[in-house]
């Protein structure tokens, strides 16, 4: 899949007052990366109160490869059935690496339904105040995307401040 990175809607714009720059409008950007996963820690987990679905939580490392590029610890918490394949799963990601060549790290998390043969309920953001170094005050959105190969794609429609600015 092939697409302009620079949202057309979004301009460039900035206010001077006194000869420095006060406020700045941004371009929004999509970044899009492959990731794989590892390292897998399953945490014996039964909660007291028993519902339709067996409840589970994991960390795991993914490694990003792409427009975003790094590693991240994801906590993962799910009510799922895998025989039938049915549930919802919540992720918490602690990024550190690359986003369009800026360096950096911060937080965004991702949700899901499956009722086997699909995703819906999908939500994914970036979380606010959680960028660091050349990613400070990084906004936006995420969502995952599988192939029909099984490539894990994790798209970043986000806003970054332009470089030399106060975020």
């Amino acid at each position: 899949m092939t697409h302009d990175r620079h949202l057309p809607d979004v301009i460039l714009t900035g206010t001077f007052y006194r000869g420095r720059l006060h406020t700045v409008s941004v371009s929004r950007m999509i970044s899009t990366s492959t990731f794989t996963t590892s390292d897998f820690d399953v945490t014996d987990y039964t909660p007291s109160i028993a519902t339709g679905l067996p409840s589970g939580h994991l960390r795991m490392s993914k490694t990003y490869a792409g427009d975003v590029a790094g590693r991240s610890i994801t906590q993962f918490t799910s009510a799922f059935d895998p025989e039938r394949g049915v549930g919802t799963y919540v992720a918490l990601e602690s990024f550190e690496g690359t986003v369009d060549g800026r360096h950096g790290a911060f937080n965004f998390v991702h949700a899901a339904s499956t009722s086997g043969a699909d995703r819906f309920n999908e939500y994914g953001v970036i979380v606010p105040e959680s960028g660091t170094e050349e990613l400070t005050g990084i906004t936006g959105t995420v969502r995952l995307h599988i192939d029909a190969d099984g490539t894990h794609r994790m798209d970043f429609e986000h806003d970054l401040p332009p470089r030399g600015t106060d975020a």
